[in-house]
């Protein structure tokens, strides 16, 4: 690696926001830290979702047919510091969570780097992916990754491939 690339590295201002239900999608953004350093952002939803899982899946799926992007409890309010921005979903009925959907529509993410991830318990990656990049048009969105949930810990060399083909992560 040439000084330049190092002197870019250095100036990699990242945040991680993601949303967990189970826990999952926080493990995977606390190892991304762990790894690239940056600042986590847990997004959380105003009204939480009922303990059921089946429950959860009907009150999401109303909210994601009718495009419903539920309130978060708060903001980051200093976004503009960032520069690269992970952003990290459960998958639920093929797309990213309605809150994490609240917390790009809220944000300003005009001239930001976003790296989507996501976990699943079985549904792949579906439109995940794809709804973030669509969502952050106005920004660079750099290849994803999707996560089977329960695998969490066991990801790590997957997540190292994964930030060194993006030029992110270099040890």
């Amino acid at each position: 690696m040439n000084s330049k690339d190092s002197d870019e590295k250095l100036q990699l201002r990242i945040l991680i926001a993601y949303y967990t239900r189970t826990g999952n999608t926080e493990i995977f953004a606390k190892q991304i830290k762990k790894m690239v350093g940056g600042d986590l952002f847990r997004i959380e939803e105003v009204n939480k979702y009922p303990p059921s899982y089946q429950e959860v899946l009907k009150v999401s799926k109303v909210e994601i047919d009718n495009n419903i992007k539920p309130p978060i409890k708060s903001f980051v309010e200093n976004i503009g510091q960032y520069n690269v921005i992970f952003v990290g979903t459960p998958n639920w009925y093929g797309t990213m969570v309605p809150p994490v959907a609240t917390f790009l529509d809220a944000h300003d993410l005009s001239e930001k780097i976003i790296i989507p991830f996501a976990t699943h318990g079985g549904g792949g990656e579906q439109r995940c992916l794809t709804d973030i990049k669509q969502m952050s048009s106005q920004t660079t969105v750099l290849e994803g990754i999707v996560f089977y949930g329960s695998q969490a810990e066991s990801s790590r060399e997957r997540i190292v491939t994964w930030l060194k083909r993006l030029q992110i992560f270099d040890k």
